[in-house]
């Protein structure tokens, strides 16, 4: 009996290009559409888009100044918890930060830093409260819950959202703040 290549090459492209094809579709319209409607019902998201890959489903936001991100994150995590299901969620965020919050950030990192590393979280209130005095017309708000700390910073029509992870990676640097 001699086997024909051409048919048998056509035939494991096609079987691969339907297996990987199907696998793709599933996942963008079963998995990251629904999150990014879950995360669009949220007051104060702009756009969403979900990306999702082995370990983890990555959701980038943009959001208005006044959005509030901690509810943004539980909403995702609640609602989106039959796509998500044992998947580490990561929150992005994209935002208009004006030099001047990015200058406020930069002046309140190392005391973010320090209190993140130490576990004693009430100092990045503390340190973040000393913003409004020292730059004019910054305001700050914070949430934590037990995934990440929450920091918006907020100046007019322009704002500055920060995800935190509690639980620190392995070299101790946030990607990003």
């Amino acid at each position: 009996m001699k086997i024909r290549v051409m048919p048998l090459v056509l035939t494991i492209l096609l079987s691969a290009a339907l297996l990987f094809g199907g696998w793709t579709a599933f996942r963008h319209f079963s998995v990251e559409k629904p999150l990014d409607r879950v995360a669009a019902s949220v007051p104060g998201v702009l756009s969403a888009t979900t990306k999702m890959s082995t370990g983890q489903v990555v959701v980038n936001v943009h959001l208005s100044p006044d959005a509030d991100l901690a509810e943004v994150y539980r909403k995702l995590k609640q609602d989106g918890s039959g796509q998500i299901g044992g998947k580490k969620l990561e929150l992005k965020v994209d935002s208009n930060a004006s030099p001047l919050l990015e200058k406020a950030w930069s002046y309140s990192l190392f005391d973010v830093a320090e209190a993140m590393e130490t576990h004693r979280y009430t100092g990045i209130r503390d340190a973040l409260d000393k913003l409004s005095g020292q730059f004019k017309g910054v305001t700050a708000s914070t949430d934590i819950d037990a995934d990440n700390v929450y920091i918006r910073l907020q100046e007019g029509k322009s704002a500055k959202f920060v995800v935190l992870p509690r639980q620190a990676g392995t070299m101790g640097v946030w990607p990003n703040a």
